[in-house]
Formats: structure tokens, sequence, C-alpha cells
């Protein structure tokens, strides 16, 4: 398994498909456990994540940290990446053509990992995994069963940075999660457990 994973990471750091590989300094393929039974994705690497190469480092990683954390998920326990590998210029909103080269990379991430959930997080993540008209405020929190894999979409930690107000209903969001994870039998300490 260890081998797949080295060629899929060669091949995302290789990869010349779209113009991103242009001004990107690392590409951000993901990281946790290769084994977990929880993914969270979000849309696209910032500035921070594009110079360490790791996804979800800064200020939106932080509260990821925090609301992953009241659920006793973590970075060990689960799986994390975004939809696209590479920083869009100035954090822009990934072009269609930039997210359907970057598809059969997760694609293959999920086929690896092998996740009973995966947690959209916000409108760009969610409109590639759960509904291509997806609208985030109204759609967020509604679990999607496809082939035994549970989704669910809430809002992506930067805007609740940006919007605190929306912090409440992401919580809901963090419970439904919870609650799932129950019912499906995960216990979030089994991973780290295991070691």
């Amino acid at each position: 398994m260890e081998d797949k994973w080295a060629d899929l990471f060669e091949r995302i750091d290789a990869c010349r498909n779209c113009e991103l590989c242009k001004t990107r300094i690392n590409t951000v393929p993901g990281m946790g456990n290769p084994e977990a039974d929880i993914m969270f994705v979000g849309e696209a690497p910032g500035a921070e994540e594009d110079y360490q190469g790791r996804p979800f480092v800064g200020a939106s990683g932080q509260l990821l940290d925090q609301m992953m954390n009241s659920i006793h998920l973590n970075r060990e326990n689960t799986y994390i990446t975004n939809i696209i590998k590479c920083r869009p210029p100035r954090n822009r909103t990934p072009l269609p053509e930039e997210a359907q080269v970057c598809m059969p990379y997760f694609r293959e991430q999920v086929r690896l990992v092998r996740p009973k959930i995966i947690v959209a997080l916000g409108a760009t993540a969610a409109k590639y995994l759960i509904d291509s008209n997806i609208a985030i405020t109204k759609q967020r929190g509604i679990w999607v069963e496809r082939k035994g894999l549970h989704m669910i979409a809430t809002f992506h930690p930067s805007y609740l940075l940006r919007d605190q107000s929306q912090k409440r209903l992401a919580w809901a969001d963090f419970k439904s999660i919870r609650d799932k994870m129950k019912e499906l039998g995960i216990s979030p300490e089994r991973s780290t457990d295991d070691e």
C-alpha cells in the first residue's frame, strides 16, 4: 500500500496538466491516516499550505483542528486533503478545468483510504463531491449516501473565520458527524490505539 501512496504523490508532484503548476511552490496532496474512516476535503491549498506542502496549516487549519477535536477527531485518525492539489493564484476559486485535472488524484485517494464518511468543507468541495448545484447555506448538514459512502457538507473553516455567526450551524454539523460515527460504529480512538 505504501508503494501506491508513494506513486500517487510522485504523480501529483510531477503533474503539469494545468497552469497551476507554474505558480505553485509545492503540491499539497494530503495527509493523515491512510486507513481513516473519515476524510475531510477542502477546496484548494492556500498560501501557507502551498509553502509547507501540507493541507490546512494556516488559521483555517487551526480552526478545523479545534472543530475535529470537539468530536474526538484529529489529524492522526482522519485523512485531510483538497479537491485541487496546487494553490490557485491569490486563493481564487479553482476553475472547472483545474478541478477536472485533479479529480482523478482525489478519486484515487478515496480508493486507497476507503473512508466511510467524507466531509466536504465549503461550497467548492461540496459542488464536486455531492451536487454540482449545491447551495451550501441551504444544503449543509444534509447526509448523502452513495455506494455505502456517507457524505455531508459544512462550511469551510476560512468562511467561519470571516463570519463567526455561522459557527453555531457548523457545530450542529459536527454533532451530526459525531452521531453518524456512532451509527456506523466508528470509534475515533481506533486508529490511534492500534499503533
